[in-house]
């Protein structure tokens, strides 16, 4: 299967909540890659200065439809009186972001996601060379 390599990018606007201003809307670009089957990443457009990139486990977002889950620096649930969304929540040391996100547009990603890697079968998608390549080329400075 890691030949059969694949990426799956979707776009939305996600809101950017924190009372008591009014919601600002973000664009975001989810991406899913076959070589990282574990992973989803988040690009949010920070104004003109580009993005701002996190990864986190697509377990924990196919988690955070149903139910509150995460306990770490990324924390995802259903909406508080609003069924139709899922808040995100991102903390870092540098800030907190909390966003509010269309359900449907996250569910059809993810969907696509278990379509092309079902969920349980990640590891035979790995491509440990791939990843090794990508460390060992990192600089460390």
């Amino acid at each position: 299967m890691l030949n059969d390599h694949t990426t799956i990018r979707s776009t939305a606007v996600f809101d950017l909540v924190g009372p008591p201003n009014p919601p600002v809307p973000v664009q975001v670009e989810m991406r899913y890659d076959t070589r990282d089957p574990y992973a989803v990443q988040a690009a949010f457009r920070t104004g003109r200065a580009g993005w701002v990139e996190w990864v986190f486990s697509r377990d924990l977002l196919t988690d955070g439809l149903l139910g509150a889950a995460g306990a770490g620096d990324v924390r995802i649930r259903p909406a508080d009186g609003d069924p139709e969304s899922v808040e995100i929540e991102l903390s870092s040391p540098s800030g907190h972001a909390t966003f509010r996100a269309a359900s449907r547009e996250v569910s059809e990603f993810l969907t696509r996601t278990h379509e092309i890697v079902a969920p349980g079968s990640e590891d035979d998608w790995l491509d440990l060379e791939h990843a090794l390549g990508l460390l060992l080329s990192s600089d460390p400075s």
